[in-house]
């Protein structure tokens, strides 16, 4: 029986208990995924790292060669798809992380001015002093009744005084001036589009 991909193993079972996984997996594969989970983390804690840093920090770390490095990197891009780029919410994140580590630096050295920053910043960047937003009753939004129609003084255009009987007299007048115009009833287009463009016809290459 085949063994399971790696790939596949990593997308269910990245943070499976060890025990768990050595039940499930061979311990090939089971160290493999191990190696994988820690790089993982490494990746979500150095989101700006490049390709040849992440290769040479698994090759530290692991003693591996640089062609099993570059394959678990490309794994790995596959479990996070941006990993070149770290998201909003990751920065949003570490944004509080930052703010809350200076906060209790400031602490330890009784620096009440940067406290008092550094909570400000806190509370202003996660609007703590913003009421939380109410969710819409839409069950009691009551549907406008629209209604069709054709009197155009709904919009605050008054109407033309006998528009239909003007309509008639232009379209007898125009009629009578100009005979030529015609009115023309729409019809369908009397082409073979599938000879204009078979491209195995030799006769459409010939006309081009």
């Amino acid at each position: 029986m085949p063994l399971p991909n790696i790939l596949d193993i990593a997308r269910s079972d990245l943070y499976t208990n060890r025990d768990e996984l050595e039940q499930k997996y061979a311990i090939t594969q089971v160290e493999h995924l191990i190696r994988l989970r820690d790089m993982v983390t490494w990746c979500i804690a150095n989101p700006d790292m490049k390709d040849r840093q992440f290769v040479e920090e698994i090759k530290q770390r692991y003693g591996i060669s640089m062609v099993t490095a570059y394959a678990d990197l490309k794994i790995i891009k596959a479990i996070l798809p941006n990993l070149a780029e770290a998201t909003r919410d990751y920065h949003r994140w570490r944004y509080n992380e930052m703010i809350l580590e200076t906060y209790q630096m400031a602490k330890k050295r009784k620096d009440t001015k940067t406290m008092e920053k550094a909570a400000t910043s806190y509370a202003k960047y996660n609007r703590i002093d913003v009421e939380d937003e109410q969710s819409v009753p839409y069950h009691l939004i009551v549907v406008q009744p629209f209604f069709p129609t054709t009197d155009p003084r709904v919009v605050g255009i008054n109407p033309v005084p006998n528009i239909d009987e003007r309509i008639r007299r232009l379209t007898k007048e125009l009629a009578d001036s100009h005979p030529d115009t015609l009115n023309i009833e729409y019809e369908e287009a009397d082409l073979q589009f599938e000879q204009i463009f078979d491209e195995s016809n030799p006769e459409a290459d010939e006309k081009e």
